[in-house]
């Protein structure tokens, strides 16, 4: 198996886990990766992120699946490492309309995917989700990417 794209195990644990917030994810997968991200940063901060009280309603599963997704995939390619030129290729996309490919999580191994699980599980209580929730959605997203994982006896 490959790596998965983060749009793809978001939308995937949405459906499974929250389906009424489906609209939304298919909104946001009209954008690149990067405008997500960025959208769904900014949005936690506001106080009416989505302009029509839908923020006090309910707490929302698609921002904290997205962005500590997006957080792996950083950690796994070594994004983090050199800020400089990712802000130069993000000002190069910006002038030249250039949509950028999707971002993705290579497979993981076992301590990979129990730091994913611990990653969604905190974001998710941060949020305002109960434990039995958060602990629904993080096993939601380890199961996805269960499917991206290679088949392997190796010991980790």
């Amino acid at each position: 198996m490959g790596a998965a794209a983060v749009r793809d195990v978001v939308r995937d644990v949405v459906a499974k886990v929250a389906p009424e917030e489906l609209p939304v994810v298919d909104g946001l997968v009209l954008f690149d990766d990067a405008t997500v991200v960025r959208r769904l940063r900014r949005g936690g901060h506001r106080r009416d992120p989505l302009g029509f009280g839908l923020g006090e309603v309910a707490v929302m599963i698609t921002p904290v699946v997205w962005l500590v997704m997006e957080q792996i995939a950083e950690k796994a390619a070594g994004a983090a490492v050199d800020g400089t030129a990712k802000g130069a290729k993000a000002l190069l996309r910006k002038l030249f309309r250039k949509r950028s490919a999707p971002v993705t999580i290579p497979p993981l191994s076992k301590d990979q995917l129990a730091e994913v699980r611990r990653r969604v599980y905190e974001a998710a209580l941060q949020r305002g989700m109960s434990e039995e929730r958060a602990n629904e959605v993080a096993d939601a997203v380890v199961a996805r990417l269960l499917l991206e994982s290679p088949d392997s006896d190796e010991p980790n």
